[in-house]
């Protein structure tokens, strides 16, 4: 999937349909001349459902349909015959969908398991037809309820990308290359900043055929939390994560600094974050022998389990699969 292929945001149109009229009619066959009203009741719109899709990963499906409009209910019939239900329209969106009204911005649901279906939109409900209304005073009605006109409106589709485990840390923090080698995941891997600008998924192998998802969330700078960059966009992606592994070269100039503003920008975005459980990871540490170690060792942020790594050098990759596991299963 390319970059301009990820998208996690996206406006839609939904309109229900409308309620079939019901029907007046009286009763007519061979000698019976004047027969009571048997006018059916007209079918209802069809729904606009939103359901859930784990092959969906991103909102693109949606880019280039934006209009959904539901089929209208039938009209009733002689007979008491009822009108056609009209047909309902689904709408297949990733896991970790919120729908919000596009005008007040409330949030109405959100969708984070395989097949749930969500009613976005009802449709009208049908007419009565005049059998409805017959009486002891009024023995042939000669009316009925026309249908209730379906609902219609804009709303506004946020991804927030599922995975276990988060990875957070500065641009060029070497996670997309973390990421290929752990996952069969193929992030863009390049030595420039910002390589990422889509959140990348993996699938972890772990022991006896167990499995756990890893997310590359793009780079994090100094004042994401106010939108810099595109922080915004960045942060909701790790709401979603269970546990957030927090990724540092061996050759920061301050490992203890970058690791207090990750942290920082995470607090300002949504407090909820720092109960997250975290698992801070050296990588590039192929280039550090022992006696550099130590010497780092003294300098790492207290009160975090930390490890030391090598993507390229496949150093320290078994116990940080073994420690996230734990962690994930704790």
């Amino acid at each position: 999937m390319t970059e301009g292929n990820f998208v996690d945001y996206i406006k839609i149109y939904a309109n229900s349909g409308n309620g079939g009229g019901g029907s007046v009619h009286l009763h007519r066959e061979k000698y019976i001349t004047k027969g009571g009203p048997d006018g059916g009741d007209g079918g209802r719109g069809g729904h606009i459902i939103l359901r859930g899709n784990k092959n969906l990963w991103t909102l693109y499906s949606l880019k280039f349909k934006k209009h959904f409009k539901a089929e209208e209910g039938g009209h009733g019939g002689k007979q008491r015959s009822s009108g056609k239900d009209g047909e309902d329209v689904y709408v297949d969106v990733p896991l970790g969908t919120i729908v919000r009204d596009a005008d007040t911005q409330e949030i109405l649901f959100e969708i984070t398991t395989e097949n749930t279906e969500q009613i976005l939109l009802e449709g009208g409900k049908g007419g009565l037809g005049n059998w409805n209304f017959r009486s002891s005073t009024n023995q042939t009605p000669r009316y009925a309820q026309p249908g209730i006109e379906g609902k219609e409106g804009w709303f506004q589709l946020e991804l927030k990308v599922l995975a276990d485990v988060g990875l957070v840390g500065f641009p060029n923090a070497g996670k997309s290359t973390l990421l290929s080698v752990i996952t069969s995941a193929k992030p863009k891997i390049a030595d420039y900043a910002f390589t990422t600008l889509k959140p990348n998924l993996g699938i972890v192998e772990y022991r006896d055929f167990q499995t756990f998802v890893i997310a590359d969330i793009p780079g994090i700078i100094e004042g994401a939390a106010e939108g810099k960059g595109l922080g915004h966009r960045f942060l909701r992606h790790i709401e979603r994560n269970s546990t957030l592994l927090f990724l540092i070269p061996a050759d920061s100039d301050n490992v203890k600094k970058e690791y207090e503003i990750l942290l920082n920008e995470l607090k300002k975005h949504n407090p909820e974050l720092l109960d997250k459980e975290r698992l801070l990871a050296i990588s590039k540490s192929d280039m550090l022998d022992e006696e550099l170690k130590e010497e780092l060792k003294k300098e790492l942020p207290t009160g975090i389990k930390t490890l030391f790594i090598s993507s390229v050098a496949q150093q320290g990759l078994t116990e940080l699969k073994d420690t996230l596991w734990k962690m994930l299963n704790s």
